[in-house]
């Protein structure tokens, strides 16, 4: 697994001072905050028996063990142990950087100090001015392979999710991919003109019948994907400046975050820049992408475990897979460079 990146660990409502134990990479992480809001991950495993420290209690700014006791500052550090004075010095835990941005909490999973360049960047989620945003999260019991190419693949809207956001035009119209070996990106474009408008927009947007409907994907290999709709009456692109004030954009983004083999979370977001601060609008998209998602996890589920039946596995890969293609491919060479040993 790929430890030198940055992960969804959490969505910020999640963290209170009652901890949570999530398993990120295979290994159990305690999260939780402070009595003072500060977010806080450790290791979920108390150094004394291994007591899982998410089962502790949060008193003020530190995390007492609930078998005996043993109280952890946010750094991880020991600060008592029960029936002593002398903290043993052995007795501290491994503390992660956490970063919250928007609805997100990441969290570097590097044993190194945690590189800040690489931390993906989410303004929409943070603008609160322009744009409103929604999360939520579910866990996938497939591999981590399998949930990037569902989404890099989204032909499959059109069978996997009609009626809320798949139409024909998803499938039949071709796409575009642009693959960076260098900087490791993978972009996939899909621009349908004058389609059908699905639920998950008209209800949100107004706009009936036909209309130009742009997915333009990118893909930061290993734990980041952005999804950038737009929406807009037909033969209306974007103006010369670039400006398109007249569509209607909403950015669906996607923390993917392996837990362990054969088990992934799939943490969402979606901020639009229409329709904002209204909370019925809020409660439909809730609605909507919840269910979308739970489509893809009740099919990866499904198609992990007919995987695993399989003696031999085969699969015929098309056009459409183009951008999973790439993805692999770049996976893979991440992979291999983690393998390698460092300079002698």
């Amino acid at each position: 697994m790929l430890r030198d990146h940055w992960y969804v660990a959490a969505l910020g409502s999640e963290l209170t001072t009652r901890p949570l134990s999530r398993q990120i990479l295979g290994e159990h992480i305690a999260l939780f905050r402070t009595e003072e809001g500060v977010p806080v991950a450790l290791v979920d495993r108390c150094s004394h028996r291994g007591y899982p420290l998410s089962l502790g209690t949060v008193v003020n700014e530190t995390l007492v063990c609930g078998y005996h006791g043993f109280t952890f500052g946010c750094d991880g550090v020991c600060v008592a142990v029960p029936g002593q004075d002398r903290v043993p010095s052995r007795a501290d835990v491994h503390r992660f950087t956490l970063v919250e941005q928007g609805l997100w909490t990441w969290i570097w999973m590097g044993r190194g100090a945690p590189d800040f360049d690489r931390l993906p960047s989410v303004p929409r989620m943070t603008d609160h001015e322009r744009w409103s945003s929604i999360a939520g999260m579910a866990t996938i019991d497939a591999r981590f392979d399998l949930l990037v190419d569902n989404l890099l693949d989204l032909s499959h809207e059109t069978y996997l999710h009609k009626g809320s956001i798949g139409t024909p035009e998803v499938a039949e119209t071709p796409i575009e991919v642009e693959a960076d070996d260098g900087s490791g990106v993978v972009r996939v474009y899909r621009h349908m003109n004058a389609v059908e408008c699905p639920p998950f927009y008209s209800t949100t947007t107004g706009l009936e019948g036909k209309v130009d409907r742009w997915q333009d994907i990118e893909y930061f290999p290993p734990g980041f994907y952005s999804l950038h709709s737009r929406i807009a009456p037909v033969g209306e692109p974007p103006l010369p400046d670039g400006r398109d004030d007249h569509a209607y954009h909403m950015t669906i983004f996607y923390g993917l975050t392996p837990a362990s083999p054969g088990r992934v979370h799939d943490f969402w977001a979606l901020s639009r820049d229409f329709c904002r601060d209204e909370p019925e609008i809020d409660s439909f998209l809730m609605k909507m992408q919840t269910d979308v998602v739970q489509e893809d996890v009740d099919a990866l589920n499904i198609l992990e475990r007919r995987i695993q039946e399989e003696v031999e596995p085969r699969e015929v890969s098309v056009k459409i897979d183009r951008g999973g293609l790439a993805a692999r491919r770049i996976l893979r060479a991440m992979a291999d460079a983690a393998d390698a040993p460092g300079p002698q």
